[in-house]
């Protein structure tokens, strides 16, 4: 799973909202929101920056991670 992904999924159940509550609020569908905290990878980075500011954060360009 990917660190946008893990951000996502903990940041929700933090606040305590379920999937689909999180995809009604930020406007985004379900499956995406699955998809996304499963760590998909050709998701579209729009969608992702709407789903990041829920927590008044953006996805920005950095270094990749080495593995």
């Amino acid at each position: 799973m990917n660190k946008i992904a893990e951000f996502i999924k903990a940041n929700r159940k933090a606040v305590g909202l379920t999937q689909e509550e999180f995809a009604m609020r930020s406007g985004l569908g379900l499956r995406f929101i699955r998809e996304l905290e499963q760590g998909k990878e050709t998701v579209r980075m729009d969608k992702v920056n709407v789903a990041l500011a829920m927590f008044d954060m953006e996805a920005v360009p950095g270094r990749k991670d080495e593995k």
